[in-house]
């Protein structure tokens, strides 16, 4: 008897709730701004911190009201900025905008003594490993956001270039045609 009366008061407990959280959610819902929206969506979502917010959401949201500028996301880079200028309506020069060199982490194996205080921080999951055994970085994963490096207390995390390979490989564009370049 009392087996039955407590799967019927947790039933109902959980029913009544459930119907109070869908009317909070249809009822009581924040609606946002569809311009902070389209732009969250262009950005990697990595949450990294390299422009300065916590994460890309109050980044979008200062970009949408003006008080950052479009080229505020290192990972985007000047291919962001460009999509955030047009969906915003504002001109900008990317010509003093350099495209950051891509850096990724790499652990020395040497001196890693699994500490797992770099893959706690990092915000795309890119260091894997276990605790006491040597870790590993993802290259494909990285995004170069460096907070692994700040916190390595053997410094056995660094930062180099992208390796290239047939999959990251492009064509460099030449400055001018070599027609002009002759006249």
């Amino acid at each position: 008897m009392y087996v039955i009366s407590a799967i019927i008061s947790l039933t109902s407990l959980g029913l009544c709730l459930g119907l109070l959280l869908a009317f909070a959610a249809r009822y009581l819902k924040v609606e946002s701004s569809p311009v902070v929206d389209e732009l969250e969506a262009l950005m990697p979502g990595s949450q990294c911190g390299q422009c300065g917010f916590p994460g890309c959401r109050p980044a979008a949201e200062a970009v949408a009201k003006g008080d950052a500028p479009v080229t505020l996301c290192p990972p985007g880079g000047s291919a962001l900025a460009e999509q955030f200028a047009r969906i915003l309506g504002v001109d900008i020069d990317l010509s003093a905008l350099a495209e950051p060199e891509l850096l990724v982490a790499k652990v020395s194996e040497a001196t890693c003594t699994g500490c797992t205080r770099c893959f706690k921080v990092c915000p795309t999951d890119a260091i894997v490993g276990a605790p006491k055994q040597i870790h590993a970085v993802v290259a494909d994963a990285c995004i170069g956001c460096k907070k692994c490096i700040a916190v390595c207390p053997t410094e056995c995390l660094q930062m180099h270039a992208v390796e290239v390979t047939l999959k990251n490989w492009h064509w460099q564009k030449p400055e001018k045609p070599q027609w002009e370049a002759a006249a």
